[in-house]
């Protein structure tokens, strides 16, 4: 696990073996079967999880027990629920394993303390809250401007290495299509 970690950090952070070193001790490897929670609505946020193998989503059903996915994260992606993690409060999201997936887990603390340790992670994590925001306007961008094809092109531009491994019904529901609608899409598509 703490490969995927040192390879990614490798390709983006200069790091050396010794800063690294100290990073790992940071982290906590866990590992999820397929359909299993990390996170479920009304607990409280504890961890930023580094995906070093499979596939997470993290994703809010409502009261009429419609699914709304807000984000899939693959490999070398982060995940966590930041209002929970931040605000202590209860979540309003579960975090779950579409596959079998394999997790480095950090709590806020650790990171903040990670980051003095090592600056260029610090640097690294403010990069990537930067292109959280920038992420979460496009996507509300998306929702409101985009056609359905040109949302579902996003999706493939933004998940290049994930739309075979998604179930339909999952990629709809992250861009608030009807599975008809996509399954129309695709077939268009494919011509």
């Amino acid at each position: 696990m703490f490969e995927t970690l040192h390879k990614y950090l490798l390709e983006k952070i200069n790091i050396s073996d010794e800063q690294f070193a100290i990073m790992k001790s940071f982290f906590v490897p866990k590992k999820l079967l397929k359909k299993q929670y990390l996170l479920q609505e009304g607990d409280v946020c504890r961890y930023i999880a580094f995906v070093s193998k499979g596939l997470m989503r993290l994703y809010r059903i409502d009261n009429k027990g419609n699914e709304y996915i807000i984000q899939f994260a693959p490999e070398e992606w982060w995940v966590t629920d930041r209002e929970s993690l931040y605000s202590g409060k209860p979540s309003l999201y579960n975090i779950d394993a579409i596959e079998n997936s394999e997790l480095l887990l950090v709590t806020r603390e650790n990171l903040t303390i990670a980051g003095e340790k090592v600056p260029a992670f610090r640097e690294l994590e403010e990069r990537l809250s930067q292109n959280n925001i920038i992420a979460a306007q496009k996507r509300i961008h998306a929702s409101i401007s985009y056609t359905a094809e040109e949302k579902y092109q996003e999706f493939i531009k933004t998940y290049p290495r994930i739309s075979q491994r998604v179930p339909q019904h999952m990629i709809a529901s992250y861009l608030g299509l009807s599975p008809e609608t996509l399954s129309r899409i695709r077939k268009y598509k494919s011509n």
